[in-house]
């Protein structure tokens, strides 16, 4: 029996002239790590947005535990369990973090789990801790770096306890150690457990990051996108000897690649 816990099957969106997005199928199981790569304009981050409801396909199914959700507005693919981060930060940047996570905890899905009101804050507390932002929590966003405000998306998204994290570009702008850091913290997210008031069985992800030797560390699968196709699907070894990804990437064959290295 499949453990699927997310499929898109047969996605496509266009804009005018422009396909950029045909007939993408694949599936993410319970607590598995699938990185999204390809070069600019493949298609990745029109995946992303038809995954969180942002946008309608014009063909095709997004189905969630089962239930077809192609339908369902952002919100409520949140009250599911499925949250994302996306490229460019948007915090609130006069409130201080914490205030910034606990917005966030203000929906159906949180309260489902019993956290009233007087419980959010010390579970976005626990949500700053776990991305390592604990210390700055009463400091306004606009003082963050680049990396911080990367980190304060992601425990905006965790706190809500998802069941599927989508990442849009989660290291662009991270230097080295900020990307190590936040690296890290996707690890142990995805193994679950319990960190303060936050307590999770494990969360899948599906990663978009052009950063790829740091991705090829964290996930379990690589899926390639090309001129809005899914050009490969497997283990990141396995993806990164693929001749046509190896084209794609360096506009050369494998064996020419090959020869230009020996």
């Amino acid at each position: 029996m499949s453990r699927q816990l997310f499929a898109v099957n047969d996605l496509s969106k266009r804009f005018g002239g422009l396909q950029a997005v045909r007939g993408v199928t694949f599936e993410v199981q319970p607590n598995e790590i699938v990185g999204l790569i390809g070069p600019n304009g493949a298609g990745k981050t029109t995946v992303v947005r038809l995954i969180m409801g942002l946008m309608r396909p014009d063909a095709g199914r997004v189905v969630f535990r089962g239930e077809d959700i192609t339908g369902d507005p952002t919100w409520r693919r949140v009250v599911r369990g499925i949250t994302g981060t996306f490229q460019n930060s948007r915090p609130m940047k006069r409130l201080p973090l914490i205030a910034n996570v606990m917005v966030a905890l203000y929906n159906p899905r949180v309260a489902r789990q019993g956290e009233w009101v007087k419980t959010v804050e010390a579970r976005a507390l626990d949500a700053l801790e776990f991305v390592g932002l604990s210390d700055l929590a009463l400091s306004p966003a606009s003082e963050l770096s680049q990396g911080d405000l990367k980190r304060l998306e992601i425990a905006r998204a965790i706190a809500t306890g998802p069941d599927l994290l989508v990442l849009d570009e989660p290291f662009a702008g991270l230097n080295q150690v900020e990307t190590r850091l936040l690296a890290t913290s996707v690890r142990r997210l995805r193994k679950g457990g319990r960190f303060g008031r936050l307590h999770t069985e494990g969360c899948a992800m599906l990663i978009v990051e052009h950063k790829l030797s740091e991705l090829m560390r964290i996930a379990d699968r690589i899926l390639v996108m090309h001129f809005g196709e899914l050009l490969a699907d497997g283990p990141p070894e396995e993806v990164v000897n693929d001749p046509r990804v190896v084209e794609v990437y360096t506009g050369r064959t494998q064996g020419q690649a090959t020869q230009e290295t020996t």
